[in-house]
């Protein structure tokens, strides 16, 4: 009797040191831009502690004030309360310093379209994780198993492909790599849930599900524009109206960045060599231009301080 009740002490202690190694509390975010505070803000807001990490403290002032100006505008709409805003601001750690990342129990990385950046930061991080620790890459377009391939821990690197505005956006691609295990997406598919999000599983392939369907219908939209058949407003309203679409294609396009839109057409056409994937001439006037979409305040349409169209 005693044999027995020691063999189920000793499966409970297993099964408890199991759990925790899926349980996740501590998020370290590398990258403070558009798209890391807003991962940093959904997790907040689901209650756990986020670690957000910048370059710099230039880049760390600007992105702290980005994000309480986007949540304060939340509020403006009656859609978040001052409470609301401060409890996931005090959830939320900016630093640059790495130091603290052996304490997180899943990384987040959510720099630009970069590969050689980001094997330089997933080789960064490899080293002083725990072995344990989950890394997850934001990357809408790039190859997860080479980025994996600069880490000890291939069975752990999965994508997360959020799709901007991050808060209010419900889905969130889980991106397997060819070495990415069943238990690495079952811990993954836990913690989306846990983040209000529905999670899609997609297999490695360039733009996945959302980019490589989206893409082509911007590109479109642009060319449409580029050959003056409608005015941008008229393209939006077209497509709004008779699709249901909740933003127009063009306005879309600026809501995402339109530095990022190129990107991710630029790597669609160099990788699949697809002509539906050039950019339009348009775009990457636009992108020399600076004018980015609603972060530079015009793209395809001026935009006023609360990233309103200006008409």
């Amino acid at each position: 009797m005693a044999e027995e009740k020691l063999k189920l002490e000793d499966l409970l202690s297993e099964s408890s040191k199991s759990e925790g190694t899926e349980r996740i509390d501590y998020v370290a975010i590398i990258g403070a831009g558009v798209m890391g505070q807003g991962i940093a803000q959904t997790i907040a807001n689901a209650g756990l502690d986020v670690l957000l990490v910048e370059r710099d403290e230039e880049q760390i002032e600007k992105a702290k004030d980005s994000l309480e100006v986007s949540m304060e505008r939340e509020i403006a709409r009656w859609a978040m309360t001052q409470s609301e805003l401060k409890s996931v601001l005090s959830r939320i750690k900016w630093t640059t310093d790495k130091s603290e990342i052996p304490e997180c129990d899943l990384v987040i990385e959510a720099v630009d379209e970069n590969y050689d950046l980001k094997k330089k930061i997933f080789k960064e991080l490899d080293a002083i994780a725990k072995p344990e620790t989950i890394f997850v890459s934001n990357t809408s377009t790039l190859s997860l198993t080479k980025i994996a391939e600069v880490t000890k821990r291939r069975d752990k690197i999965i994508g997360m492909h959020f799709l901007n505005p991050v808060p209010k956006v419900p889905l969130v691609e889980l991106v397997r790599a060819l070495d990415t295990s069943d238990k690495t997406i079952e811990v993954i598919k836990k913690f989306a849930s846990r983040i209000g999000k529905t999670a899609i599983e997609v297999y490695e392939y360039p733009g996945f599900v959302t980019t490589r369907a989206i893409v082509p219908l911007l590109n479109e939209a642009m060319h449409i524009l580029l050959e003056s058949l409608a005015s941008a407003k008229d393209i939006d309203t077209a497509m709004r109206l008779g699709y249901n679409f909740n933003t127009g294609p063009l306005e879309m396009a600026d809501s995402m960045g339109l530095d990022e839109v190129l990107a991710w057409m630029e790597t669609l056409w160099t990788t699949l060599g697809e002509p539906r994937y050039r950019p339009c001439p348009i775009l990457r006037k636009l992108v020399r231009e600076r004018k980015l979409g609603k972060k530079t305040g015009e793209g395809f349409f001026k935009y006023d301080a609360d990233g309103k169209i200006i008409n």
